[in-house]
């Protein structure tokens, strides 16, 4: 872990005004490490990892989908869950332009347009999750019950 500041992001002020506590838990960020190499920095389970995945549907509406580190998004179920033929996974700058953040530090929290998210239930079962804070290298932890109410999430079942 590294010994630098915590940073103030926009998904720090968020999560500020929105009255959640949060840890702060900084590591070195790794290009295409994922939640396995936080997971590793951090000394916690992959499964508490929780990613903020940038999806579209077919007629090109964002979703932001949050998924244990330790599983994929069926992204057939997930499209017949949201009611749509199609969910594929946004590029990278199409992920930006919809969030404000760079893929790897993509919080679902401050996002630059509000857009319908879809949380993986058992993550509820969680007592603590660790979430990006809206830069690479820096995780939040938080109770997921305090995710779900600032987020509103829809409820899902698409883990593979």
């Amino acid at each position: 872990m590294t010994k630098e500041k915590a940073p103030v992001t926009t998904a720090v002020r968020a999560l500020r005004a929105a009255g959640v506590q949060f840890t702060d838990h900084l590591y070195s960020y790794e290009e295409k490490g994922g939640t396995a190499v936080s997971a590793r920095e951090l000394g916690v389970d992959e499964h508490c990892v929780v990613k903020t995945l940038v999806m579209e549907d077919d007629s090109k509406n964002p979703i932001v989908v949050l998924m244990h580190g330790d599983r994929q998004v069926s992204t057939k179920e997930l499209a017949r869950t949201m009611g749509v033929k199609t969910v594929t996974p946004c590029s990278p700058e199409t992920a930006h332009r919809h969030t404000g953040y760079l893929v790897g530090g993509t919080s679902p929290f401050g996002t630059r347009k509000a857009m319908p998210v879809c949380m993986e239930e058992s993550i509820l079962d969680l007592p603590k999750i660790y979430i990006n804070g809206g830069r690479r290298g820096y995780l939040v932890g938080v109770d997921p019950k305090d995710v779900a109410r600032v987020l509103n999430p829809k409820r899902v079942r698409v883990a593979i």
